[in-house]
Formats: C-alpha cells, structure tokens, sequence
C-alpha cells in the first residue's frame, strides 16, 4: 500500500493562543516524508494542539502549515492528506470491521470492487484479515486500534497523525504494538507523526523526536541523541532517569571538557555545543555511573566517595541510591548479570562519574529567554483529544 503524494510537512512559526493563553509559541518543524517523528512532553505543553493544527481541527493565529508543498493553513480537514488516529479508535459500534474501514472509501465514488480490494488488503495490513465480520465490541482493545489504524491507512494519506494511540491499553500490550506500528509504518512508507507522553514509546518507535515544554520545542533530534546529549535541564529530567545536581560551572578545561564544581569538589563535564558558565545543573543517567570499592575516592578524576542508603531489585537490574560526599543523593543502574558483587545497604564506596556521560545543562534552549510566570497551561484545550494524563515521572533528584 503506497501513498499518493510525498509527506513532507513543514510547520513554520506556527503559533496558536487561547484568550490569553499561547499554547503553541511560534514553533519551527520539518518533518521529511517517510520519517516517524514524535513529539513528546507533558500534558499542556502544546503537543496536541500542534497535532490539531496539522489535522486542520484548530485553526493557528500565525505561521504556515506545509504539506507537499502547499500551506494548508486555511484548508478544511478532509482536504488535506492527513489523516488522523485517537487513542479513543472512534469506530461506528453498529457497523462490523470490514464496514468501518470501507467507510471512507465508500464516500469517495470508488467502485465495489476497489473497495472491497483496498479494505481487505488493509485489513490483512493490520493482520485482522480474518475478523471482517465481527463487530467493534467484539474485539480487544489492541484489535480496535489496529481496526482504527486500518480505516486511517485505506485512504492512503500522504501522512497519518497518531495522538497517545496505545495510551488505553495495558503496558505489554503496548509495548507490543510499538514494536508492531514501527514496523507498518516501515512497511507502508508514509509520513508517522505521534503525539506521546511516554518516553519508551518515543524512544522505541521514533526516528525524530521533539520534546516540547510550555508551548515551545526544548531539543529535537534523533532519540540516542536527545537521550545521551540532553541540551536543557527539562529534557534531561523528562526523557528518561536522570540525576540532576546544582553545581558551577567554570569554563573550558582546554581539552574539550568543562570545568564544574559540585558540592566543592571539582568534576569534568562534556562540553556541549556551547560553553555553559556560572550556576547550572549537571547530570549523569543511572546507568552511567560507575561504583567500586572505597578507597579510590581520591585516585583519578570525577570520583568521590559515598555510602549506600538503599538497594532495590528490579529483576534485569538494581537500583542502588547513593548518599555522596558532595551533599547529594544520586540513583545507580546495575545490570543483573547473575555475577557481579552486590553493595550491601551501610556500605562505603567509591563512585564515578565518567566525564563523557557527565553534561552540564542550561536551564533553557539557546536564543529563548525566562518564561514568564505564572503561566496556564492548555490541558483544558488538549484534554478534547485526551491529553491529560500526568506523564511517567522520570527519576528526580534527591536532596541531602
């Protein structure tokens, strides 16, 4: 199944307010067709409302949408070649799966023939070539989405917009069905754009993602590089654990690594794209940090000492929660390989922190300045689309 025109879409400037509220401030996207691009935030970031906008539901108050070419800014909805999946599936109750995906093609004047191949071929697609008959409330839920993705897909869009389409079902069954919609959209070849709060999701089925706060775009990137790379405290918090520190940082070393002082104690940091001085943040995934034996506090750079507060076992991994010399508490991910030696709870021990998995982060991304206070948030215009849920909370620091 192919699409009739390219995919690209292009967002420029894009900027959407709400009486007083701006819940969308004059964002910049460029999404190459065939690309799965997700964007991902916490509820009220402007996610949704950016996803609407696209689909032709809300209609901006500045900036171009692009589609192939064409602004499609003052287009209706079904004239664009978008179509759009909810996490609600939206399926006629009285009509049986073949009819809910023929449905559409039945209103274009397409013959009985053609309608009948292409709702097939896209229900073998979804791999319910053999469930036609039944109707939506005889399916599970999974079943129902993919019902919901076979209807989107028979029109053939150059596009398909997807918002929290997996956020109803269960955590295995969602994690099979990532796997399942990466690889139809492999498969059909067409421009994916999915709105998530959940970063596994992004991380697993995504090519790009663009992490959103308070209406804006924080980073956008591919996942390795979004997750290993963060650019702002934000997006270090919210895309996976994280250790977040208060230090200061000083400057360039002279060798490609940045000067930090954490707790009084001096620690070199990757040096990002650009050089970060004065009060900031620093941060190191759990499973970055390196702990060994005490006594070594003192050799090389990038360790100090600690002792174990708490150790909890997860079954592929523990999680060990260290209390460090320096005046903070940081989260340690240790793989469960059936061998290594354990750190019992009480124990000293010498922890380090890599300068390559040590990055020190600005509050906010480069050329945007403090946000102002006091600001709303746009879940009571999300919520239309379902996104007002509280995102999986990543893994916070923890005082002294």
């Amino acid at each position: 199944m192919t699409q009739g025109t390219n995919g690209t879409i292009e967002l420029l400037d894009l900027t959407k307010r709400f009486g007083a509220h701006t819940a969308v401030d004059g964002i910049n996207m460029d999404i190459p067709s065939g690309e799965f691009f997700s964007m991902l935030g916490p509820s009220g970031c402007g996610k949704t409302t950016t996803l609407r906008m696209i689909a032709g539901f809300e209609q901006p108050d500045t900036g171009k949408i692009v589609l192939d070419g064409v602004d499609m800014v003052h287009s209706l909805p079904h004239k664009r070649p978008v179509n759009t999946v909810f996490q609600n599936y939206a399926l006629f109750p009285h009509l049986n799966v073949f009819d809910n995906v023929a449905f559409g093609l039945r209103r274009g004047r397409i013959s009985k023939d053609e309608v009948k191949r292409r709702a097939n071929e896209a229900l073998e697609l979804v791999m319910l070539g053999d469930l036609g008959d039944r109707r939506p409330s005889e399916l599970s839920g999974g079943q129902q989405q993919r019902v919901a993705l076979a209807r989107a897909l028979v029109l053939k869009p150059a596009g398909l917009l997807l918002d929290e389409p997996l956020g109803a079902l269960d955590a295995k069954l969602r994690r099979q069905l990532q796997i399942e919609l990466k690889s139809l959209q492999e498969q059909v070849g067409i421009t994916f754009i999915y709105v998530t709060h959940d970063q596994d999701e992004a991380l697993t089925m995504s090519d790009r993602i663009a992490v959103m706060n308070d209406g804006h775009v924080e980073q956008m990137g591919p996942p390795r590089e979004i997750y290993e790379t963060p650019e702002t405290a934000f997006v270090a918090d919210f895309l996976g654990a994280s250790n977040l520190m208060d230090g200061v940082a000083r400057g360039s070393d002279g060798s490609g690594n940045c000067r930090v002082d954490v707790g009084g104690t001096e620690f070199l940091a990757a040096l990002g794209s650009s050089e970060i001085s004065g009060a900031s943040k620093v941060m190191i995934r759990p499973e970055r940090v390196r702990l060994g034996k005490p006594g070594t506090a003192s050799d090389g750079c990038n360790r100090t000492s600690g002792r174990i507060e708490r150790s909890i076992y997860i079954g592929s991994a523990f999680q060990v929660v260290v209390k460090l010399d320096i005046g903070c508490t940081i989260e340690v991910e240790i793989q469960n390989t059936g061998e290594q030696e354990m750190f019992a709870v009480g124990s000293e021990v010498c922890a380090e922190l890599p300068p390559e998995a040590l990055r020190v982060l600005r509050d906010r991304p480069e050329g945007r300045g403090a946000p102002p206070t006091a600001r709303k948030t746009d879940v009571e215009h999300e919520s239309v689309a379902q996104d007002d849920r509280s995102p999986t909370a990543s893994v916070k620091q923890a005082r002294a």
